[in-house]
């Protein structure tokens, strides 16, 4: 079927390539737009001026609005400056610019505290600092060019992650692990609202992570994603925060985009709702197509077929009094159905099971903004968010009659309210201030057959709701050019249970000399588990909720930082951290603890009796595209430890003490005039291998169903073979008057390392050994832009 799809993608592609195909007298040219604003205050800054570097003679200056148009740009790849009196010049780097869409830019400039002729003003490069201007340590911007640049980010922006110092991930998952912590301890933000874990097939080999992301790279801006010691405006985080923002489509000229690819079928569109009011649309439709990494599943356990689609939009209305309204959303569905094999195919008892799941997803929010004349910036949202899913199991016997064994269905609604007002009062002091309101409500239920042979019983439940407040104000200090510092409050009370928290933040950044910098943040942060841990019930404990006491799990962070600016595109970042984790939730006289957690269901007791502990080191060598040619080292060695309920430090199941990243790419303008862009990309990681318990050999045989038993005294003391992987990516894209054409091949895991999915009994053999599949990725995509 994938062969077949193959040949299919090649003949549309070719046959609309030949409609488009006669060479063009003169190079294509496109139009580079954008707004140049104040990095503290986010206001508009009018009568910039604005060149390419590459081509000097191509330049304007922002109008009242803080607007620029350059227009008749040859395509290509360039770096842009912007400069004003009284600010650093800024450069924006990497801007590929092709001849179908225009290219939208938000220029954020810093204000220069001293007069100009009293020190040599440096440009700013934006890839070197995080879009957030309170985070001054322990974060990165993320590009969504590099997105799908980059070799194994497949389009997706949490996989592009993975390259990052600091993170660890799977191939057959996308979930990230920073610094050892567990990917469903990661914050997933879109539009400054908290929403569920926006990946295809999410949290079933891995919880907090999935197989996709639904968010496309094609509505996605640049982002934010945070490591350690986060800025004062965020709650309800312990590991690491992504950051999301949806760009705004054009409001001057339609562009769309139609992509087919073994992954799925891409739909995009973004134009004016009206020109004169500079309103604008944008979404992005997609639909899995068959053979989806060869009906291979994400867990390892079972061939099955997996059928996915996703929507995301945003509508931007600016008004000339009443501020600027959007409307956003983005949403998924997903299911799965196995191929059933035969009993002669059995090897283990999971092969002779019927698992079926469908997973829906969805947030949906109204945003406002509003600038106020003495330069104050009011930021409201409402949104909602909505999570379900249901998973049926069945099992057969060896005259292939079933039986149910599973039925688990959940569901989470929130209803979310956030404010902030931001104000730059000087050049030497911006505040940001405000709130989040969060309404959750939850509703499970958990049957399950204790025995294959035996039927269902009521496990657990739950249902419930909840309020989780939040507040916070966070200024930063500029006292000169080479000093700054912010200083900032959290506070947090979950309503459940009267649960509070006073969370304060720091960080100061010193710019030693013209090319090194130092930073350091600290901060405690704290998080409150999912709904399914404060509501549950089970048989035991009747209708009391036995954790609905549970506190907060909170950590200290504190993080160090040295820049080193080696040339102007080339850059070296050393990062040491520690994280000190308390009032951990742990099962009682067990070494379970939440920070392993990897089941989408809890059913125990817990109590706030555990800890745990990060410390590492992270170093990024990066050299900037420059004339096609760019590549990235990056490299972390750490440790990461937790204490259960029964008092013993442990690893945690994600400490792989080490990753090293290497990335190297290079693009060439080939063919007449130089138009077209062929690009070749490579990522090689080495990283530790999985760590697992110790197998109780003799309590897995005595069991009647041979289900796998675990030396959970001797929790994740055992690790696995180093990983290998390798990833590439391989594009040519033919720029073509008012059209473009791109044909791109992608692959993840080509080395063929074999991922490990626990110890199963093997029915054939009689042994128990472990179960480890090869998750190769996939995708050969035709893309058309016009």
């Amino acid at each position: 079927m994938v062969k077949q799809l193959i040949q299919i993608i090649l003949f549309v592609a070719c046959t609309l390539l030949a409609t488009n195909i006669s060479a063009q007298d003169n190079k294509p040219v496109q139009t580079i737009r954008g707004i140049a604003i104040d990095y503290a205050s986010g206001t508009p800054i009018p009568y910039a001026t604005v060149q390419l570097l590459d081509l000097p003679q191509m330049g304007t200056t922002t109008d009242n609005d803080g607007k620029f148009v350059i227009k008749n740009v040859p395509v290509g790849r360039y770096d842009l400056q912007a400069s004003f009196l009284g600010y650093e010049p800024t450069i924006f780097r990497e801007i590929m610019l092709t001849s179908a869409k225009e290219v939208s830019l938000e220029v954020q400039m810093k204000e220069n505290t001293r007069l100009l002729e009293e020190v040599v003003v440096r440009p700013r490069i934006n890839k070197e600092e995080p879009m957030n201007k309170m985070a001054l340590s322990g974060a990165r911007m993320l590009s969504v060019e590099e997105a799908s640049r980059f070799a194994g980010g497949m389009d997706d922006p949490a996989r592009l992650v993975s390259s990052f110092a600091g993170v660890t991930s799977a191939v057959g998952s996308n979930g990230i692990s920073v610094h050892g912590n567990a990917p469903s301890l990661l914050q997933w933000r879109l539009e400054d609202v908290e929403i569920p874990n926006p990946n295809h097939f999410a949290d079933v080999a891995s919880l907090g992570g999935g197989v996709l992301s639904s968010l496309s790279s094609n509505v996605l801006g640049n982002s934010d994603f945070y490591t350690s010691a986060f800025p004062a405006e965020f709650n309800n985080a312990v590991s690491g925060i992504f950051d999301m923002k949806m760009r705004n489509g054009n409001s001057q000229k339609f562009q769309h985009t139609l992509q087919a690819g073994v992954l799925g079928l891409d739909a995009a569109s973004e134009g004016p709702l009206s020109r004169k009011h500079n309103a604008s649309y944008l979404f992005n439709y997609r639909y899995s197509t068959t053979g989806l990494m060869n009906k291979v599943s994400p867990a390892g356990d079972l061939e099955q077929e997996m059928d996915y689609q996703d929507l995301n939009f945003k509508l931007n209305f600016p008004t000339q009094k009443a501020g600027i309204f959007s409307v956003w959303g983005t949403a998924l569905i997903d299911k799965i159905k196995p191929e059933i094999k035969t009993p002669d195919e059995w090897d283990y008892m999971e092969d002779a099971k019927d698992s079926r799941m469908k997973q829906t997803s969805a947030a949906a929010g109204l945003s406002h903004r509003y600038f106020f004349d003495n330069g104050g910036l009011l930021k409201t949202s409402l949104a909602t968010t909505y999570s379900k899913t249901d998973v049926w199991e069945s099992i057969y016997d060896n005259n292939m009659d079933s039986a149910p064994f599973l039925d688990f269905q959940s569901r989470y609604t929130n209803l979310v309210l956030t404010s902030s007002f931001n104000k730059k009062y000087s050049s030497r002091h911006t505040n940001k201030t405000g709130f989040t309101w969060t309404n959750m409500h939850y509703d499970m239920d958990f049957d399950l057959a204790p025995l294959y042979t035996e039927p269902m019983q009521r496990i657990s439940e739950g249902k419930g709701t909840t309020n989780l407040l939040s507040a916070y104000s966070s200024s930063l200090f500029t006292f000169n050019d080479k000093l700054s510092a912010t200083l900032g409050v959290n506070g947090q009370l979950l309503t459940l249970n009267n649960t509070w928290t006073i969370e304060p933040r720091a960080s100061v950044k010193w710019q030693a000399t013209s090319k090194s910098s130092f930073g350091l943040g600290y901060g405690l942060h704290s998080r409150m588990e999912k709904l399914d841990v404060y509501f549950v019930k089970t048989q035991a404990t009747g209708d009391k909720q036995v954790n609905k006491d549970l506190d907060f799990t909170k950590t200290y962070h504190l993080s160090l930082s040295y820049n080193y600016r080696i040339s102007d595109d080339m850059n070296l970042r050393v990062e040491p951290y520690f994280q000190y984790l308390y009032d951990v939730p742990v099962m009682a006289d067990s070494s379970y603890s939440v920070l392993n957690r990897n089941t989408f269901y809890v059913e125990d007791a817990l109590v706030n009796k555990g800890n745990g502990r990060n410390y590492g080191i992270d170093v990024t060598f990066e050299k900037y595209m420059t004339k096609g040619f760019y590549y990235m080292i990056t490299a972390s060695v750490f440790d990461s430890k937790y204490k259960g309920g029964d008092g013993v430090w442990h690893n945690t199941k994600f400490n792989r003490n080490y990753v090293l990243n290497g990335l190297i790419g290079k693009e060439w303008m080939i063919g007449r005039d130089k138009r077209d862009v062929l690009s070749v990309n490579l990522k090689l990681t080495y990283q530790g291998g999985d760590r697992y318990s110790p197998v109780d050999e003799q309590a897995t045989l005595a069991h009647p169903d041979k289900e796998t038993q675990y030396d959970e005294t001797r929790a994740y003391s055992l690790q696995l073979s180093p990983m290998f992987l390798a990833n590439y990516t391989l594009s040519y894209r033919m720029n073509r008057n008012k059209v473009s054409h791109e044909f791109a091949v992608k692959g993840m895991n080509a080395t063929g390392y074999k991922e490990y999915f626990g110890h199963e009994y093997n029915l054939k053999t009689g042994v128990i050994e472990p179960r480890r599949l090869k998750n190769s990725i996939f995708n050969i995509t035709y893309r058309l832009d016009f």
